[in-house]
């Protein structure tokens, strides 16, 4: 096989031009509609929101139509870009695997990955001390992930072999080494805020401590790599 020969595993091109298509049009048809019932819900003494109903049934044709349109589809067009930066590629190499999104690429080192694994909507990197090298959220089939990396001869596992050893994580939880409370404090707040950028950072900041964490419905859950236990 060749070396340098590598496999790329992407949303399909058809549902990528749904969306692109889509959620401009969506967009259009919700406002021209709203558009459309303003007079109507303006006239109703018990609707919430009359002044902005009342301000969009006071704009003359055709503007009003065109500009119910022309925001909407720009709207949808927002979607359509944040819907492009939440994207996840995956490059699967013989050297290692690449993860891209939002134009940012992580790269991994093959010699450092010991498995890979789904769990529910996150593709799951597993390191050689049994910690996590990456876990990604995305929306990339399956089956089409497990076909590219056992192509390059990755082991696939069918879940985490992991599982059993998670803790639910409290303030105060014995057993974790020094700073990772504070940090699981930390990210528990991010967690309730939906911040899931600095999540991710401090998801981070615990593996350098030897802490996998992950979570179910923003609660905690952890264990120790084989380094650190």
């Amino acid at each position: 096989m060749d070396a340098r020969r590598s496999t790329v595993v992407a949303e399909p091109r058809s549902q990528v031009a749904l969306v692109s298509v889509g959620f401009p049009v969506l967009g259009a048809a919700v406002l021209f509609g709203l558009k459309s019932i303003a007079g109507w819900v303006a006239g109703l003494s018990w609707a919430p929101m009359q002044g902005p109903f009342r301000l969009v049934a006071s704009v003359p044709e055709p503007w009003a139509t065109v500009g119910s349109l022309g925001i909407g589809a720009l709207g949808g067009l927002v979607l359509v870009g944040m819907a492009a930066h939440e994207r996840l590629a995956v490059e699967v190499f013989n050297e290692g695997v690449e993860f891209t999104r939002g134009g940012k690429s992580r790269n991994f080192d093959r010699t450092l990955v010991s498995g890979v694994f789904v769990d529910g909507k996150k593709v799951v990197l597993l390191g050689v001390d049994t910690g996590e090298l990456a876990r990604e959220s995305s929306d990339l089939r399956t089956e089409d992930l497990a076909e590219a990396f056992q192509t390059h001869g990755y082991q696939w596992l069918e879940k985490d072999p992991y599982e059993d050893r998670y803790r639910r994580w409290a303030a105060g939880t014995p057993d974790l080494p020094p700073g990772a409370d504070a940090l699981l404090k930390v990210r528990a707040e991010a967690l309730r805020k939906g911040d899931h950028e600095d999540a991710a950072q401090l998801r981070e900041e615990l593996s350098r401590l030897g802490v996998v964490v992950r979570e179910d419905r923003k609660r905690q859950f952890w264990r120790l790599a084989r380094a650190a236990s």
